[in-house]
């Protein structure tokens, strides 16, 4: 983890997508997803980071270029058929989620969705993953060259085309627009008898199996548009507050609330255990373990806590833990109004196939203020309600001190208060050891807050920090940690301590809540999970 910065002391970090490979980007160049990254997990290690989309992570890797004669080149390898004419007139490009009527020809490039061939006319849908819908393609026998008449014939499912034509009203009920295509050509050829994307809908699981093609479905697809949106408007927030980004380590030597030794990194031959040098003690005689010191960072090293998944986690100076709740409730609120705004179309997918009330919750949290009570108070209504019936609980025991479980979390936000609620003032024992000791209470909770949202429970976990350096020693040498592996980190107490408070979100949970899906493996590109380190 990186040290604190300057008086600003918000904390940030961008980092760029990782895929295992070039070739899984061009695959899924359509889900132009941006991505946040996890970061060492405590104090002031925390930070937040945007990718860029995919497509512009694979510039060499073109399926199509222009020529300086801007005519559209067609690259193939030698296995594939070339179309009749390998080159057609490239009018400006438009995306279909900026289809607008027309006067002159545009070009619409893409992938074929469905194909309908009459006697007279074909109907295209051809959708570049800009929107939900795409655009139909209707092109009449009559009015098209002899090379698309004969690129017609071999449209498949899942093929890549460019169509030029112009753009007017649709004669259909389901669009707007449509394109009035003159001409077409197939970019990439796509068997049918062999792609694993037939016209049904697929199961989640299964998709899975296919992350390289899955964004080309409309679930997939959706949720990349909303992911983006969500990543832009959350850097848009924080930009405007006059945060400072910054970049911080994936691989730490610290143990990060328990789960630092998770994933260990090394250079060591761990093939040849035969081959590795064992810990010694100070008369030389064999340790349990590995001498690290032979290793490439000279100690045992980790990823942080979540390799894979994202993390947003702003860390800010000269404030304490309602600063943190502030902060926290108009973020919220500001990226969620901005999914509303600009992602109608793909929440009236989700409401139709995943949750119902998805836009009313949302609306909810985008306008309704959040609620806030302490951890006593929110056990104390728990206690209230289980008496009643304590067999509808799976969790019926409930007192000062327990960990709160999701379906208790569920019960405060959607029944008790049907908001988003702040629950504050943990007990001491089950909080990290760097959130700060209540002064009110001699110790007994911490500066500690999670926020609770219907439908998911915790969403946002923070706390104020503990600044003052003797408390902080204290409390590390009663939990058996190393003060000297921490040198760096009391220094930033040592050296001109601030109150300073910090919260961490994270992004797939907050992918899925606003899209109404359930599992996060579903809200990031490439998911990585036990047993799955596929592409």
């Amino acid at each position: 983890m990186a040290p604190l910065t300057s008086s600003t002391y918000h904390r940030r970090r961008i980092l760029t997508t990782k895929m295992a490979s070039r070739a899984c980007l061009a695959a899924a160049a359509t889900f132009a997803a941006s991505s946040i990254r996890t970061s060492s997990a405590f104090g002031a290690g925390r930070s937040v980071g945007l990718a860029r989309s995919i497509s512009s992570l694979s510039p060499s890797i073109p399926l199509v270029t222009r020529s300086h004669a801007n005519s559209f080149q067609l690259h193939m390898s030698s296995t594939e058929t070339a179309p009749t004419t390998t080159s057609i007139s490239s009018p400006p490009r438009v995306k279909t989620v900026d289809a607008q009527l027309s006067d002159d020809p545009v070009s619409i490039k893409g992938w074929v969705k469905t194909v309908r061939k009459q006697k007279t006319l074909a109907f295209v849908e051809v959708n570049d993953g800009s929107n939900l819908g795409g655009i139909q393609c209707v092109l009449t026998f009559d009015d098209v060259d002899e090379a698309t008449l004969a690129e017609i014939d071999k449209l498949t499912t899942g093929c890549s085309v460019h169509a030029v034509g112009q753009i007017v009203k649709s004669q259909g009920g389901k669009q707007a627009f449509e394109l009035a295509a003159t001409s077409l050509r197939i970019v990439g050829t796509c068997p049918g008898e062999t792609f694993p994307l037939a016209k049904k809908r697929h199961s989640l699981e299964y998709l899975r199996t296919i992350a390289h093609l899955r964004p080309r479905t409309n679930t997939i697809a959706a949720v990349a548009r909303v992911r983006s949106t969500l990543a832009g408007a959350i850097h848009s927030f924080f930009q405007g507050q006059g945060f400072q980004y910054v970049q911080t380590p994936l691989i730490t030597a610290s143990d990060c609330e328990g789960a630092g030794e998770m994933f260990r990194v090394t250079t060591l031959n761990i093939d040849d255990v035969s081959s590795l040098v064992r810990a010694k003690d100070e008369k030389g005689s064999d340790l349990p373990g590995v001498d690290y010191a032979e290793d490439f960072f000279g100690k045992a090293a980790f990823l942080t806590v979540s390799a894979e998944f994202w993390m947003v986690e702003p860390e800010m100076a000269f404030a304490d833990l309602t600063s943190a709740m502030d902060n926290a409730e108009a973020m919220l609120k500001s990226v969620v109004g901005e999914v509303l705004e600009k992602c109608d179309e793909d929440l009236e997918f989700f409401m139709k196939f995943f949750d119902k009330g998805l836009k009313d919750r949302l609306q909810k949290l985008a306008n309704k203020p959040f609620v806030r009570v302490s951890y006593r108070e929110a056990i104390g209504y728990l206690q209230e309600e289980i008496a009643k019936d304590p067999t509808k609980w799976q969790f019926p025991e409930v007192e000062f001190g327990t960990d709160l479980a999701t379906e208790h979390e569920r019960w405060l936000a959607e029944t008790k208060f049907e908001s988003a609620v702040f629950v504050y003032n943990y007990p001491k024992k089950i909080k990290a050891f760097y959130m700060r000791d209540n002064d009110e209470d001699g110790g007994e909770t911490v500066n500690a807050m999670d926020l609770l949202v219907p439908g998911v429970g915790e969403l946002v976990g923070g706390s104020q920090r503990e600044e003052r350096l003797d408390v902080l020693i204290e409390k590390m040498k009663e939990l058996d940690l190393n003060v000297e592996d921490y040198w760096w980190y009391l220094d930033l107490r040592r050296f001109g301590s601030v109150p300073h408070s910090g919260y961490g979100l994270g992004f797939e949970r907050l992918v899925t809540y606003v899209c109404g899906i359930e599992n996060i493996r579903d809200a990031i590109a490439f998911p990585r999970y036990p047993g799955n380190a596929e592409f």
